[in-house]
């Protein structure tokens, strides 16, 4: 059995290391060429600069570009944006900054903007810029699809590519060694605001030589320094005066004018392919190697700890079934048999409806809901057709795949609650297609409100609202009913043995074959193999951190899958041994109640990891949290489910029963 798991471990890692290298961009490769290049006319000579919405790690709360006065364009239409950019908060705009292919500019102006003292707008403006600033608000910009990378040295002496770069610093006592303002120049005057007005991008690109596409160039990667510069007398990005910015407010009359300004250098490199263009930044992401050995290790343990399981219970199993149909020949045969004792004494409750059936099977209908649109999504992941490239297509993905499957949801929860002998179809599938959706979205209304109040990017517009309202009442709730009209015109299940009118006694029992005990051990196992995958998670969703291990993270789903079960299935034989029969809901809540130490988990990265102190902020996180740690309760509670009901029915069907 060793040898065999090793095999299929060294197999798996083999397949997750082709998958974590496989790329489909998303996007066809975008060709440009010099302006008076007329030889091809598939490529272009202007490079579109798009601004993105700001955030920052200290505040939840992002913002949109221009609610910072920055220079914004005129006249040019935004990109259309699906519909997971809209819910994550993602507003791509245009931008001023007018570039071109293979032409460098070494001093441009992009705009100037003048605040002055007493004017209660621009007061506002300006004070606004400031706390942007001291909250380290970092800018994200796009050019050909790529994220414009700000590439640092950080304290292992490597260097790191970050996805945005921050407007600003502000110099606090004492100083750190890798605040902004140390990292990004000597600006050291102690309160001090650094507003980052200049920024010097660079272009690589590959030329094309010996290559199919030779008449024309593609970009490969785009670095920006952000430089703090006072322009004098003009423009003058030589200058080694910084932009600062008043501590306090503006005498009254006062005029400050900030001059935004830019520059542009093109580098050639043909060693960068375009389908790996990407790999400069992920392979700057710290922690990455440390990724692959702890999961290795992981992947060992829980894979050799389960097939231990695995091979116990089978064992087990196998003598009880041979020594209970002994019994029950010697019984039929008219010779004296021992006494019956352990699971099979609770062959004529074991299948009695639970206490709530109604709700058990509702969750069990949206758990498999959520169970097989994370599996799908992550296939799609896998196979690269929701690389970072394709923005918002993994949310939008998700989201689809929800609302189609509520045939799934609606059609399980109809069949498990038949087969508890429920009769209140219509309430049973009415709480399918509006609890677990009316809870998620209830909690996103609440968060979205207070965006809304607060003004932020993040607030989904009213239009988007309505489209969601559409899918859940216009998709999702037709095809649950549908889904749940196919399940009650089924058959209800015929379980194994016949349930006897009576309820048997439930003897004494020990402290580690009670409920709550067995239900708080048996969510341990299965977040051990996935706590850090979970760090690299909440690392992308909170500190701005591209996520790409989609072929890990597949591996670990299928991991938590068996774990969830075997754990189950190992408890419930305990507790059927000790001769209780209540499994129903302690199978759903055992493994559901890995979802408890998911939210302990956030709570540690909440206190460990981010400098979040707000009360607003801190609100949020957890709304958030909370949304996820209920719809994973939902996946390992019916995972776990399942797994035991197969487990149960199994055995009861082997075993002969008077």
């Amino acid at each position: 059995m060793a040898r065999i798991l090793s095999i299929w471990l060294l197999c798996t890692l083999y397949v997750v290391n082709e998958i974590s290298a496989f790329y489909l961009p998303g996007l066809a490769p975008v060709n440009f060429c010099k302006t008076d290049d007329d030889s091809s006319k598939n490529c272009k000579s202007e490079i579109k600069l798009y601004v993105n919405r700001l955030n920052t790690e200290k505040y939840v709360i992002p913002y949109e570009y221009d609610r910072f006065d920055f220079c914004t364009a005129e006249k040019e239409e935004s990109p259309v944006e699906n519909l997971g950019q809209v819910v994550f908060g993602e507003r791509i705009r245009p931008s001023p900054y007018k570039l071109k292919f293979l032409e460098p500019i070494s001093c441009q102006k992009a705009c100037k903007k003048v605040y002055t003292g007493g004017e209660e707008a621009s007061e506002k403006k300006l004070q606004f810029l400031k706390k942007g600033i001291a909250l380290n608000y970092q800018h994200h910009w796009i050019i050909d699809n790529m994220p414009v990378t700000w590439c640092y040295q950080i304290q292992d002496e490597r260097q790191y590519c970050s996805t945005g770069f921050p407007m600003g610093c502000f110099t606090k006592e004492p100083r750190s060694q890798q605040d902004t303002c140390s990292i990004n120049g000597p600006y050291h005057n102690p309160k001090t605001y650094y507003l980052f007005n200049h920024v010097d991008l660079n272009i690589t690109y590959h030329s094309g030589v010996k290559e199919e596409w030779g008449a024309s160039f593609k970009a490969n990667a785009v670095k920006v320094i952000p430089r703090s510069i006072k322009h004098e007398n003009g423009l003058n990005c030589d200058s080694k005066k910084a932009m600062d910015l008043p501590y306090g407010d503006l005498p009254v009359g006062q005029k400050l004018e900030i001059t935004y300004s830019y520059s542009v250098t093109f580098s050639q490199d043909n060693t960068i392919k375009w389908s790996s263009r990407w790999d400069y930044i992920l392979e700057s992401m710290p922690h990455t190697n440390i990724q692959w050995f702890s999961i290795l290790n992981s992947l060992i343990i829980v894979l050799f700890l389960s097939g231990m399981v695995a091979i116990i219970m089978l064992r087990t199993l196998h003598k009880d079934i041979v020594r209970y149909n002994q019994a029950y020949f010697q019984i039929e045969s008219g010779e004296d048999a021992q006494e019956e004792f352990g699971w099979k004494l609770v062959h004529g409750d074991v299948f009695r409806p639970p206490r709530k059936g109604m709700l058990l099977s509702v969750l069990l209908g949206s758990g498999i809901q959520v169970f097989f649109m994370t599996l799908v999504t992550l296939a799609f992941a896998c196979l690269g057709f929701l690389s970072p490239a394709n923005r918002g297509a993994l949310m939008t993905c998700a989201m689809v795949l929800y609302v189609c499957l509520g045939t799934t949801a609606g059609y399980t929860a109809a069949r498990i609650y038949k087969s508890f002998g429920g009769e209140k179809w219509k309430s049973n599938v009415l709480l399918t297609s509006m609890l677990s959706p009316g809870i998620v979205f209830g909690l996103f209304f609440i968060m979205n409100l207070i965006f809304w109040v607060k003004g932020s990017s993040a607030a989904v517009p009213f239009s988007t609202l309505i489209a969601l309202l559409a899918l859940w009442f216009g998709v999702s709730v037709p095809l649950t009913f549908i889904g749940a009209y196919f399940g009650f015109k089924k058959r209800s299940l015929e379980h194994p043995v016949r349930t006897n009118q009576i309820p048997r006694q439930i003897p004494e029992q020990s402290f580690y074959t009670q409920p709550i005990p067995g239900v708080i051990m048996g969510g341990v196992l299965p977040f051990g193999c996935i706590f850090i995958q979970l760090f690299f998670i909440l690392n992308s969703l909170w500190s701005s951190q591209v996520y790409y291990m989609f072929g890990f993270l597949f591996l670990v789903f299928l991991i938590l899958v068996i774990t969830c079960s075997e754990t189950t299935i190992l408890l419930c034989y305990f507790h059927l041994c000790a001769e209780d029969y209540h499994w129903w809901w302690r199978s759903f809540l055992t493994s559901g109640f890995t979802a408890f130490y998911l939210l302990i988990y956030c709570i540690h990265f909440f206190m460990t990891k981010l400098d979040i102190e707000d009360a607003t902020s801190t609100f949020l996180y957890f709304g958030y949290t909370l949304i996820m740690v209920y719809l994973f309760f939902l996946l390992t509670g019916s995972i776990g489910f399942f797994a035991c009901f197969w487990f149960v029915r199994k055995i009861y069907s082997v075993v002969k029963v008077d």
